[in-house]
């Protein structure tokens, strides 16, 4: 049965969730009180897939888990070279930066090696994610600037990759314009999908966000953190990548966050980057679970977009438990974030408990 939409009944719209499985509950006394749905896809370099949870061929955006893909073009053009970027400045572009003076200071100065400014950019603005951040610009009466907005790297990679085409920057958000055919091309030859197959959103900063399965976004994370099968150009241009991530977490993200805690937890085993909606991307390195174990990418993504931010963060943790990725000391350090959590009401009184219910499947 379609849901009416104000007024409209679409298609594209159903009360049904294929594809997607409980994969984290609460419960008060006993009882379950809220489900969390989703889908998990594992998957190796060589595109076998290696574990899941639901449907693997679900398909949904990907948002800002895409953004060291986004990345490869700059890489693979010489602006590493031409630019003279650092790997805190190639981490930025990657990220979705949480607005700190430490974020802000490097996208400045990489914006400077470009020849660009702010006012350059197309993201928009908003408050710094991270509160401290926040607070001290609204104590200080300011308004937030678009270096502020969690993508502004992003945009600053995006402009230096126009300023290598030789393109005008104007409209360098628009998928017609050479960086985001450019962008889309590498997105796809990386995922294994033609382009044509990969429907396209309008992301909360303008740009191109591409709707791929499950599967094909696990596939190209493993490509990232294991790309041996990859031309030298494009396996070089993924190790600059990963090495950046996992040498400055907290560029990727910030403090306190998902990416950056898991990356600082587990260094050298993984990278990790979030997008909007629950989507969650994961690599993980070869040899990180035991000598010889694979390289592996992970995609998850919960179907009610978390707006509690509680049932990504557990999953995510139970995810890399399950797969023998994260052990015991590790998930000690990340205990407040879950798998499992104590709920308490506003006079400390545990309530209930929320957890994971969920087991992967192997092939």
């Amino acid at each position: 049965m379609a849901i009416n939409i104000t007024g409209q009944t679409s298609e594209f719209f159903s009360d049904s969730l294929p594809g997607y499985q409980a994969l984290y509950c609460t419960t008060r006394n006993g009882i379950v009180e809220s489900i969390h749905y989703g889908a998990v896809a594992v998957v190796t370099a060589d595109g076998t897939l290696f574990a899941w949870a639901g449907d693997p061929q679900a398909r949904t955006f990907m948002r800002s888990s895409a953004k060291p893909f986004q990345c490869i073009p700059l890489l693979e053009m010489g602006g590493k070279e031409k630019f003279k970027l650092s790997a805190e400045e190639v981490a930025v572009i990657c990220a979705s930066h949480s607005g700190t003076d430490q974020h802000l200071r490097t996208i400045v100065n990489l914006q400077r090696k470009i020849g660009i400014t702010e006012s350059d950019l197309r993201c928009g603005t908003h408050l710094p994610v991270d509160q401290a951040s926040r607070l001290i610009l609204q104590h200080q009466g300011l308004s937030p600037s678009q270096n502020h907005h969690n993508c502004s790297g992003k945009h600053t990679g995006m402009l230096a990759q126009a300023a290598l085409l030789g393109a005008a920057i104007e409209k360098y958000t628009e998928i017609e314009h050479p960086v985001q055919q450019g962008i889309l091309a590498v997105f796809s030859s990386i995922c294994g999908l033609d382009k044509t197959d990969i429907p396209l959103g309008r992301d909360g900063c303008s740009v191109p966000t591409f709707a791929v399965p499950l599967y094909n976004a696990a596939w190209a994370w493993a490509k990232l953190v294991d790309p041996a099968g990859l031309s030298p150009l494009r396996a070089d241009s993924c190790r600059q990548i990963t090495a950046a991530m996992t040498s400055h977490p907290f560029n990727v993200a910030g403090p306190g966050r998902l990416d950056t805690r898991l990356m600082e937890a587990a260094p050298g085993k993984i990278i990790s980057k979030a997008g909007a909606e629950a989507f969650q991307s994961i690599g993980v390195f070869p040899n990180a679970i035991r000598p010889g174990s694979p390289g592996l990418g992970i995609a998850l993504k919960i179907a009610g977009g978390d707006l509690g931010k509680r049932a990504r963060r557990a999953v995510t943790l139970e995810i890399l438990r399950q797969l023998g990725i994260l052990m015991s000391q590790e998930l000690q350090v990340l205990a407040d974030l879950g798998p499992i959590q104590t709920s308490r009401n506003q006079a400390g009184i545990t309530t209930g408990e929320a957890r994971p219910c969920f087991q992967l499947q192997y092939n």
